[in-house]
């Protein structure tokens, strides 16, 4: 069964963050708007060394293997980061992430880890080796972040304000399975978490959870297939709550959705805001919560960062 996590301390006015290119390359003009929105917060925004590094071989990813997870590696071992932050996703954090030395991380003071897309594979990584509750937002490097204000503007609050995004819920948010349930929040990116398990750093099951779904540019087969593959190897065995966040560009979900998870008689809320849309807003992950489905809101229990 899940259990919650540590929460590290919240941001202050003058905190150091990193920015890490975990997976796919950034642009540079994206880049540094970004890292000038972090500085209207008052951070001091440090870029890594290989950010805007491209492979030489295999230009999705920004730089090797072993560049981008020493870049993370040195960001969280800085004892004057508070936060990394990644810059976007894409793909690669696969590739990189059993080059990080865990144990190293873990002697460290806990910080915050923000991204979504695929940087499920660090919030599973950070979960398991390190016991840390991370944040599932918005990243630096995104058209999201760029150009929301809403999207930035709740990210900022549940890092300097914590408290006042103890409720979360989106305009559209919907019932699809009433009920309400308590658990403690995991998942992320659909097609990271089915591709994920059984490998080391991972959770076994989502026992115990309350499981957020979203994906981006998936078609309804592959997404039945996902799923399918995830109840079958009961990886949903145990879960309490499923809560669907965006699914840009994708086909009509939600009937799969409920075909496959529907027969589990656990509440699910659709489209609570979370994920790849337009003005995405930041869920805590590995922190207690309430689901009520039929009001479309997750309320967490407390604060998801403490106050330093």
């Amino acid at each position: 069964m899940l259990r919650p996590l540590i929460s590290p301390p919240r941001l202050r006015p003058g905190d150091t963050v990193a920015i890490v290119a975990p997976s796919g390359p950034v642009p540079a003009e994206r880049l540094d708007i970004g890292v000038g929105h972090l500085q209207d917060w008052g951070l001091d925004v440090q870029v890594m060394p290989h950010v805007l590094d491209t492979h030489p071989d295999h230009r999705y990813l920004a730089g090797s293997d072993a560049a981008r997870a020493a870049d993370f590696q040195e960001a969280w071992l800085d004892p004057d980061v508070r936060a990394v932050i990644t810059a976007r996703g894409g793909y690669g954090a696969a590739r990189m992430v059993d080059l990080v030395d865990w144990d190293a991380l873990a002697a460290t003071d806990p910080k915050v880890l923000v991204g979504y897309s695929d940087c499920t594979v660090l919030h599973q990584a950070v979960a398991a080796h390190l016991g840390l509750v991370s944040l599932h937002g918005p990243m630096s490097g995104t058209v999201s972040f760029l150009k929301s204000e809403p999207a930035r503007e709740h990210l900022r609050r549940t890092l300097f304000e914590p408290e006042t995004t103890q409720t979360i819920s989106g305009p559209l948010a919907h019932t699809l399975v009433g009920g309400t349930a308590r658990g403690v929040t995991m998942g992320g990116c659909l097609s990271l978490l089915a591709t994920s398990v059984g490998r080391a750093g991972t959770p076994p099951s989502a026992a115990g959870g309350i499981v957020l779904l979203e994906d981006v540019d998936e078609r309804a087969y592959r997404v039945d297939s996902f799923l399918t593959y995830l109840l079958r190897s009961g990886w949903f065995d145990g879960a309490l709550g499923i809560v669907l966040g965006s699914w840009q560009d994708c086909d009509p979900v939600e009937p799969v959705v409920l075909d496959l998870l529907g027969p589990l008689g656990i509440p699910i809320v659709g489209e609570l805001g979370f994920g790849h849309g337009p003005d995405p807003l930041t869920v805590p992950l590995g922190v207690p919560v309430e689901l009520d489905a039929d009001a479309g809101t997750l309320t967490l229990d407390q604060p998801a960062l403490l106050r330093p």
